[in-house]
């Protein structure tokens, strides 16, 4: 049986978006059935409003679902992607992780196999710290992390940490990395290692 992925993200104006797509090809290429899921938003309609690049945003995927908790149920693996908010995760996805007590509760988190990324507009944004505070929540989870590691030539590229992808954005909303080969590597080898886990779960 294929692997079931959700790539959940929150992103305001596209990157966390990008990031999430090139992890649900390269995963569609491993052989996972992907799904791509968006964290309810929850900032006010005035500030979208405000900043053209965030509406232009919120309307071209406005279509894509919003992540529930089932969606973590149903999940074998899921790929988070969330701007840097202080070195924290953005507000909208803690708020997501924050109604998964209920599965939690009732054991159905146990061994997902989960990974991270992020991103921030300069280079020492707080990325790393990011995925790092993500992690916390899985580790109560009782999810098994898989992080990329120093397992692929595109990790020791601009971008790639063995924590997982992050990627500088200038001001323009540009990505300054290319890390398109380390959101790759990295979604393959979750697929991979949620392969070994629900085989040896059979």
């Amino acid at each position: 049986m294929s692997i079931k992925l959700a790539v959940i993200y929150y992103s305001s104006t596209g990157t966390n978006y990008q990031l999430a797509q090139w992890a649900a090809e390269a995963a569609k290429e491993a052989g996972a059935e992907v799904k791509i899921l968006k964290v309810q938003e929850l900032a006010p309609q005035a500030a979208i409003e405000g900043n053209p690049a965030w509406k232009a945003h919120v309307d071209a995927t406005k279509d894509i679902p919003v992540a529930t908790p089932d969606d973590i149920v149903e999940a074998d693996a899921i790929i988070f992607s969330t701007p840097t908010r202080f070195g924290n995760m953005a507000s909208q996805m803690k708020q997501f992780l924050d109604t998964t007590g209920g599965i939690w509760f009732n054991g159905k988190t146990v061994n997902k196999v989960v990974s991270a990324m992020s991103s921030a507009q300069n280079a020492h944004g707080g990325q790393e710290a990011t995925i790092l505070s993500l992690y916390t929540t899985m580790y109560h989870w009782g999810a098994l992390v898989v992080t990329p590691g120093y397992t692929d030539p595109s990790i020791f590229a601009a971008g790639g940490n063995p924590y997982g992808t992050s990627v500088t954005v200038d001001q323009n909303g540009n990505l300054v990395e290319d890390v398109q080969a380390a959101v790759a590597h990295q979604a393959k080898r979750v697929v991979s290692v949620a392969e070994m886990v629900k085989k040896g779960q059979q």
